[in-house]
């Protein structure tokens, strides 16, 4: 373990905890690990069941396919993992959506407590009581928690100072300035008769960014029109400003 000062911290409650650190020991994410640039802990919530079978989970009232993850475990292995005054995380299709500036707030924070569900959900009661922060990776399904999680950890662990061995490049990256990012290119330069484009090889430095920023920009009002909506509006909002001072 290296003498770096520990900058951030997630604590995953999970049944599968040998699903950690999993891609997260690899590459970037793995190297910060062992530099002790961030911390994993992962907490078995089986270990808070006080069954004889460790049962996390029990039929739901009302009927309907699935179960469901008890109040009564969560909340006992919530209260094991939380520190005071902290809120968890709970993976969930009703929750807000992860984008680049929630992966921001959630890297600025020194700890996050991720919570994952498996079976059909957890017990709507624990997660009202503890004020449970909802987040959803999008609008598809997948078996559990644990994949999300690993997604928003990789995310902001590759914005945590001293992670990135070039960090001025996050601020040309997809998302960062409400853009898709503009295309890349290297040897050879000319491949299959495709060749690069000329610009990129003219050494013009400031011509080569307005083609960047023209390319990000088209790019991002054909293939997502959401972004390049938003996108405008920020542009409008920011020429007000400015008219105003």
């Amino acid at each position: 373990m290296s003498s770096q000062t520990t900058r951030w911290r997630a604590s995953v409650l999970t049944i599968f905890p040998d699903m950690f650190p999993g891609p997260l020991g690899q590459s970037l994410a793995g190297k910060a690990l062992e530099a002790g640039l961030w911390a994993l802990d992962t907490i078995d919530i089986r270990t808070f069941a006080s069954s004889k079978h460790a049962s996390v989970d029990d039929t739901p009232f009302g009927g309907g396919p699935g179960m469901v993850m008890r109040p009564d475990v969560i909340d006992a292995a919530l209260e094991a993992a939380l520190a005071p005054g902290e809120k968890a995380i709970y993976f969930s299709p009703r929750g807000r959506v992860l984008d680049q500036a929630l992966v921001r707030e959630i890297a600025a924070r020194p700890k996050v407590t991720l919570l994952c569900g498996r079976y059909e959900a957890v017990d709507q009661r624990v997660l009202d009581a503890r004020e449970v922060e909802e987040i959803s990776l999008g609008d598809f399904v997948l078996s559990g928690g644990e994949p999300a999680a690993i997604a928003l950890i990789d995310a902001v662990v590759r914005l945590l100072p001293g992670v990135m061995g070039a960090p001025e490049g996050l601020d040309e990256e997809s998302f960062e300035a409400g853009l898709l990012e503009y295309p890349h290119y290297t040897r050879p330069a000319d491949w299959q008769g495709r060749a690069v484009p000329e610009i990129l090889l003219s050494g013009h430095h400031e011509k080569i960014r307005l083609w960047r920023r023209q390319q990000a920009e088209d790019t991002t009002r054909a293939r997502r029109p959401d972004l390049w909506a938003r996108y405008l509006a920020r542009k409008t909002d920011s020429k007000k400003k400015e008219a105003k001072r």
